[in-house]
């Protein structure tokens, strides 16, 4: 099998996660289906202490075959594809040698180059996409494909010296519960990568830190004839709520190492309204300094309104993981040098979001992030370079290698 295969194989396989479910893991039971795959591929390849946890968590292991004493490494993605857009009845298309113009998806949708402009320099390259229907599921099964596709090569060539290999496959990453429930005793690594980025050069060792927050409003109802100086209309309460909050400091408008606060859902009436919100800065001060800025406009409309119109529930998400990586970096260190040593040029940015490795590291794992190829994510213009997923699967096996090289 192929690598283009086994990923067709994989974003066949509907494995969507539903935020409306997030208090049950997994959230969607059609994540086990390729759950239950991969547990049989994995059995097949040989691999030990190969378990599936009835929270839809695939572990296994590969022992080391050499002598020399060497660090415990592993990999790590998601099997569920992102709640944005359909993930049912997936029928990916390879395009064989990209021109660098639009893309007819299908008869209505194209993928344009107007819209995408970064993709005319995969100009040349073979690309899997979709059929404007549905999302293609390279976020993360392209992750999962370049993993299993280095397992296979290490079964084919023993002659490949290494230490004791780690692999997981996690549910409900894209609604913030892939690290729930995983092991890390069980997984038992020194340090790992979640396979999980776009371009194969991208090398990924720090992200945001994040919460969320809930700005809830009270009202007075009273029939509109009688309500001159009675009447508290929540729904206006939460519109000068969010007036209160710079206009600069939004996702539209900012970019690189800006963070932000994103108002992302709302709902409300005369009588009760809510606000959710996102915030994000890669700077944990900075972080504390837009909850505070949060904070002091819900006191803002207390004061204005006289009474407790309104009130916020803050709660911390994940943090920013290279406060712990820089203290471990050899993760970081050995896929560098790997990643120059096959040609490419390593793209070492902060991440703009956050990864199961966000949470791993904070768990004791150091986990930062590698790409395979993929981009476009949760939508029908996703596609992933099928030149980058074989590369991705190179810089496993070099990482691999080079860490069996390092004795402790």
């Amino acid at each position: 099998m192929s690598s283009e295969e086994r990923l067709i194989r994989y974003c066949r396989i509907d494995t969507q996660s539903d935020p409306s479910h997030e208090d049950v893991t997994p959230s969607t039971q059609k994540q086990f289906d390729l759950a239950k795959l991969l547990v049989s591929e994995l059995e097949e390849l040989g691999m030990s202490d190969v378990y599936l946890d009835e929270h839809c968590y695939v572990y296994a292991k590969l022992p080391a075959n050499t002598d020399r004493k060497t660090k415990r490494t592993g990999f790590i993605a998601h099997m569920d594809t992102a709640p944005d857009f359909s993930g049912t009845d997936v029928k990916p298309r390879i395009i064989e040698c990209f021109d660098g113009n639009d893309i007819a998806l299908n008869e209505e949708v194209t993928l344009k180059m107007s819209d995408f402009p970064w993709m005319r320099e995969l100009k040349g390259k073979r690309l899997m996409v979709t059929d404007g229907t549905t999302l293609l599921g390279a976020d993360d099964k392209a992750g999962i494909t370049c993993i299993m596709e280095a397992l296979v090569y290490l079964k084919e060539h023993p002659e490949v010296k290494h230490g004791q290999i780690s692999v997981a496959f996690t549910p409900d990453e894209e609604i913030g519960n892939g690290p729930k429930y995983f092991d890390v005793k069980r997984f038992d690594a020194d340090f790992a990568y979640t396979m999980d980025g776009g371009t194969v050069r991208e090398l990924a060792d720090e992200t945001f830190n994040a919460a969320s927050a809930e700005v809830t409003f009270k009202g007075l109802s009273i029939h509109p004839g009688e309500a001159k100086d009675r009447m508290i209309n929540a729904a206006l309460a939460a519109m000068k709520y969010q007036a209160l909050l710079p206009g600069h400091m939004v996702p539209e408008h900012t970019a690189g190492r800006e963070g932000f606060i994103h108002l992302h859902g709302m709902q409300g009436d005369c009588e009760s309204a809510s606000l959710s919100y996102i915030i994000r800065d890669h700077d944990s001060d900075l972080l504390e300094k837009k909850k505070e800025l949060m904070k002091e406009a819900v006191s803002y409309i207390n004061t204005l309104y006289g009474t407790e119109v309104c009130s916020i529930r803050i709660r911390d998400s994940y943090r920013n993981m290279k406060e712990v990586l820089d203290q471990h970096p050899e993760a970081v260190r050995i896929a560098r040098s790997v990643m120059e040593d096959l040609g490419l040029t390593v793209l070492n940015e902060p991440v703009r979001g956050g990864t199961d490795g966000s949470q791993i590291t904070f768990m004791g794992l150091p986990c930062p992030n590698l790409g395979c190829g993929g981009g476009n994510f949760h939508g029908r213009y996703e596609y992933c370079v099928m030149e980058e997923l074989e590369m991705a699967r190179e810089v496993i096996l070099g990482i691999i290698q080079k860490t069996a090289e390092e004795e402790l």
